[in-house]
């Protein structure tokens, strides 16, 4: 693993109980980093608070954690003021807390199914991102990384609904790395394809296998510790020179 010295700083990374989230704070903790998961899934964020604990011990970065739906404003005012409790600076957000696509047609979804992905993938990042900005820009420095997708950038048919919300995530991320630019807080997001992760879990292997895996060169699905590589990277200070970019993980996938 390649070395980002991350001593001193400080992360919340949101969906940090499992998958890329639980990666990302295990590269962030390894690299001297303090790191507050946000997860509303209370039970996985205990577990993984503990075994991280262990990395953190070992080389100087905290863990805390925090249930917390990232999706509700109440609860990510009242999970940043304790955040900021016990670490009152906060230098990077992962927004990558998210949930899975609904599989059908685009004019099959309920209202109730599309605005449940419209808030758990999008306004959990436009809250999340909200909540860091103003510190971050009045002290001149943060680095604000989202996790959306690439069928935010292609589309993903009989996946209208998770689509359009990662479209959200992108033209947001871009807006608000553009608005940042001269601040010193670098915001910007990646796209990447399927990573082998339990978000897969209500995913058929039909539609892997003909919607996903078909598309990519690589052939095979991404891991979570190749995303992390990525996360941390752009939440280092040696993104230096982006702003509000979407960055590839796809396998070879993107045609943009």
């Amino acid at each position: 693993m390649n070395h980002l010295d991350f001593t001193g700083r400080h992360a919340i990374v949101t969906g940090g109980a499992k998958g890329i989230g639980y990666a990302t704070a295990e590269r962030l903790l390894a690299s001297g980093a303090g790191v507050t998961l946000w997860d509303i899934d209370e039970p996985r964020l205990t577990q993984a608070a503990e075994t991280l604990g262990a990395i953190g011990g070992a080389d100087g970065g905290e863990v805390h954690s925090l249930t917390v739906d990232v999706a509700d404003a109440g609860a990510v005012a009242s999970a940043m003021e304790a955040t900021l409790d016990a670490s009152p600076v906060i230098d990077i957000m992962i927004a990558n807390a998210g949930v899975s696509g609904i599989i059908k047609n685009a004019w099959d979804y309920s209202l109730e199914e599309w605005n449940h992905l419209i808030r758990q993938d999008l306004t959990s990042v436009f809250l999340s991102c909200r909540a860091v900005v103003p510190q971050m820009v009045a002290r001149g420095y943060g680095r604000i990384v989202v996790v959306a997708s690439i069928a935010g950038l292609e589309g993903a048919p009989t996946n209208a609904a998770y689509a359009a919300a990662k479209a959200g995530a992108i033209g947001y991320t871009k807006a608000l790395g553009k608005e940042l630019a001269k601040t010193g807080v670098i915001a910007n997001c990646l796209a990447p394809s399927a990573i082998d992760t339990e978000l897969l879990g209500g995913v058929t292997q039909e539609y892997l296998d003909t919607v996903v895996l078909s598309k990519m060169p690589i052939g095979r699905l991404g891991r979570p510790e190749e995303a992390a590589a990525l996360i941390c990277w752009l939440a280092s200070e040696d993104c230096s020179f982006c702003a509000g970019a979407v960055f590839d993980l796809s396998g070879g996938r993107a045609v943009y």
